[in-house]
């Protein structure tokens, strides 16, 4: 259990470099030899962690987007009583 929590965070490293690539790719720009590699290495991973790697992303962000917001939003809000 303790090697594969390096590994998840590689995959998501790897996904935001792929999908980066993806989108200069879509936009016609030439792409570098290490993209073209992060496209191809995400290509080959397994669905399953693919899905690992964009559900840890996801929940990443929509944690740190729910702390963020609650320290902002909730000094503006008063306790009614």
């Amino acid at each position: 259990m303790a090697n594969e929590a390096p590994e998840l965070f590689d995959d998501i490293y790897l996904g935001l470099r792929a999908g980066g690539a993806v989108r200069k790719q879509r936009r016609g720009e030439p792409l570098t030899s290490e993209e073209v590699e992060a496209i191809g290495r995400w290509r080959r991973l397994s669905l399953w962690r693919k899905t690992i790697a964009i559900g840890a992303f996801a929940l990443g962000t929509f944690g740190l987007g729910l702390t963020v917001g609650g320290l902002i939003f909730g000094r503006w809000r008063t306790a009614k009583r």
